[in-house]
């Protein structure tokens, strides 16, 4: 009898637990929860460029988009440049109220409340939001991004 097959077992075993935690070979990405912060920046300086392609370019090709003033979930670039363009013209920008951030290997979530002001109109729109992201292997994209005007009217 050949005594092989704790020692497969064993190898199985290894191989199992080395793919559950990204696989052989494989690191995450340093991240600290202001690299992680610095995305928003990254993704409202895009917003203040008025080029929706820019402000789609945050996004990976497999992601969602469930804005905050259309109740049509963006699933392609396309659909999310659609959006976009019609976002930009009332020219937003937003500040962070309040972050919540969660850091995996090579996901990440940003989530809380932010204001977004826009120039066009002076209208101000309290709102929550959730950004994920994954690592593509060059830099963090965002794979979900949710955003929701506050149910509750604000205080004066």
């Amino acid at each position: 009898m050949h005594s092989s097959g704790p020692l497969m077992a064993a190898g199985v075993c290894l191989m199992l637990t080395g793919c559950a935690t990204h696989g052989p070979g494989r690191r995450c990405p340093r991240a600290s929860e202001q690299d992680i912060a610095a995305l928003f920046e990254r993704w409202n300086a895009s917003l203040k460029t008025g080029d929706p392609h820019q402000v789609v370019a945050n996004y990976a090709a497999r992601s969602i988009l469930l804005p905050t003033v259309s109740n049509v979930p963006r699933l392609t670039p396309a659909d999310k440049e659609d959006y976009f363009k019609h976002f930009l013209q009332s020219r937003p920008s937003g500040v962070i109220d309040l972050r919540f951030v969660d850091i995996a290997c090579d996901t990440a979530v940003d989530a809380g409340l932010y204001t977004f002001t826009f120039g066009a109109t002076g209208q101000v729109v309290h709102a929550r939001y959730t950004f994920t992201y994954r690592w593509d292997g060059s830099k963090w994209l965002i794979t979900s991004h949710h955003s929701s005007a506050m149910p509750e009217a604000q205080p004066r």
